[in-house]
């Protein structure tokens, strides 16, 4: 079992930067293919990006690519999303999910993740 434990997230301007984290707790995480998700009022909850147990292979929904980047640190039990070139309408709340497979399949579908964290909220003003 894994914990998980989001926080970066705050209001930013359009255009700019944040810096998402999530820190995990419990066994074994290098274990774990880790998501990035994220939920806007009225909305279903969205896959934003994925990175392997090792590191080696991510996946993002291409409302994000080439502006969000996902890396994870097994030494650390963290896993990071860089946010660049925000929009209003990224504005949502980020989650951090942890699924428990090797391999580098692409699970874009929250029902595949089995532990999830609270949540961070994630402000782009225009």
């Amino acid at each position: 079992q894994v914990q998980l434990v989001e926080s970066g997230g705050g209001l930013v301007q359009a255009g700019g930067s944040l810096r998402l984290s999530c820190a995990a707790s419990g066994r074994a995480f290098s274990s774990y293919t880790m998501g990035w998700f994220r939920q806007a009022p009225g909305n279903e909850r969205e896959f934003v990006a994925q990175i392997s147990w090792s590191g080696d292979s991510t996946y993002y929904a291409n409302s994000v690519k080439g502006r969000f980047a996902i890396s994870r640190d097994n030494a650390k039990n963290t896993v990071n999303l860089q946010m660049n070139s925000l929009k209003p309408e990224d504005t949502a709340v980020y989650y951090c999910a942890a699924l428990q497979a090797y391999g580098s399949t692409w699970y874009p579908n929250r029902r595949s993740y089995d532990y999830w964290g609270q949540g961070t909220q994630v402000t782009v003003s225009s």
